[in-house]
């Protein structure tokens, strides 16, 4: 799924999303119900009429804010209480605020408020992230972060059975669960069998990609996978690399999200079946190849999109790498599609693979993942 955050995924339009191969997208609960504001868009016949995006959207509940903006806001057993990104005003966040807002959006499917911890314990990881959380939380010991996994999982289960309660539109919105426990698979365990007793659409595993290095989220994710009901959807949520989805894969997980592909793209970071390439260096300037000439997206093959260019060309990794060194919005756009074009094509692969079990055949033709 990419992310449009604020109900719209950065600089391209809609029809350009899903020409890529996406069938669903994320937006994101704290931005939107802070800014234009959930009852705004609800006027306006909700999210999907409001962003011009005819196709099933899911909406995350504001827990992952709570984690990510640590330093600017406060967990207790009732909610999250923040201090807005805008005007530094309160804004409260309990499990029932959380549902009447995405309520209010009218995606199709919606998150449970859940509490995400520090993954891992003190001077395990220099992520920002979780320095920021383990302040919040006075997690300075290894004994604090067990206690703090401990409460947030707690919390989580508490949470849900809130959030069930004041899920006002069951008819028409799948609510998940989500399973945290930090990288502790005792308490992901403990997480997973209390979540999945509460009968929902789909249930989700949280609180990873959140700083941790890629081992542990792939042991994360091979342990807890398999404890989600197999005859429902299992989402792993902000992830990921192309490793990181394909070990995901392999252990029974289906929907993904991330910020990846258009946050790189942004940033002159270009994805590739051998790896990403940095199109702002010196060594792209007079390169006239494409990104990628395996790729059938806007940048890499205009002419398949209605695009007539001279000769029928691509657009170069010089002219690119100019496009970002002048700050032209061109660049920024090109990438991004080429980027989200790039992880649906790799999935599309993934589900074929599926079928025909030929998983040599998959690493073969995507490089970046055959050191797994």
């Amino acid at each position: 799924m990419p992310v449009g955050t604020r109900a719209s995924v950065k600089g391209i339009p809609p029809h350009w999303v899903r020409e890529s191969g996406a069938q669903i997208l994320l937006n994101n609960t704290y931005h939107l119900m802070l800014r234009p504001g959930a009852d705004l868009i609800a006027r306006r016949g909700g999210v999907h009429r409001f962003m011009n995006w005819n196709g099933p959207i899911l909406t995350d509940s504001g827990g992952y804010q709570a984690y990510s903006l640590a330093d600017t806001n406060r967990v207790d057993d009732d909610g999250v209480t923040f201090k807005s990104i805008i005007d530094g005003r309160p804004v409260r966040l309990a499990p029932e605020d959380a549902m009447r807002v995405q309520n209010e959006l009218g995606a199709d499917i919606i998150m449970a408020l859940d509490d995400c911890p520090p993954p891992q314990p003190p001077g395990e990881a220099d992520d920002p992230r979780q320095a920021r959380a383990a302040a919040r939380d006075r997690v300075g010991h290894a004994e604090d972060h067990a206690a703090r996994l401990e409460q947030a999982n707690e919390r989580t289960l508490r949470w849900l059975e809130r959030c069930v309660a004041s899920h006002a539109r069951k008819e028409d919105q799948a609510l998940f669960g989500i399973v945290q426990g930090g990288t502790d698979p005792a308490r992901r365990t403990w997480c997973a069998q209390r979540v999945t007793q509460i009968d929902l659409p789909g249930y989700a595993i949280g609180g990873v990609a959140v700083g941790e290095p890629p081992e542990a989220i792939a042991a994360v994710v091979r342990h807890t996978a398999p404890l989600l009901p197999a005859d429902k959807p299992r989402y792993l949520m902000g992830v990921g690399y192309e490793r990181d989805l394909l070990a995901a894969v392999c252990a029974g997980v289906d929907m993904f999200d991330c910020v990846l592909p258009t946050r790189n793209g942004r940033n002159a970071n270009a994805f590739t079946p051998h790896g990403q390439i940095r199109l702002r260096n010196a060594q792209y300037a007079e390169d006239d190849g494409p990104i990628d000439s395996s790729c059938d997206c806007h940048a890499c093959r205009p002419r398949v999109h209605g695009w007539d260019t001279p000769d029928d060309r691509a657009f170069s990794r010089a002219y690119l790498r100019h496009l970002f060194m002048v700050g032209e919005m061109l660049g920024p756009i090109l990438v991004s599609l080429h980027n989200l074009r790039h992880f649906q094509r790799f999935m599309i692969d993934v589900r074929a693979s599926i079928v025909t079990d030929d998983w040599a055949g998959l690493k073969a033709r995507w490089p970046v993942v055959s050191e797994m």
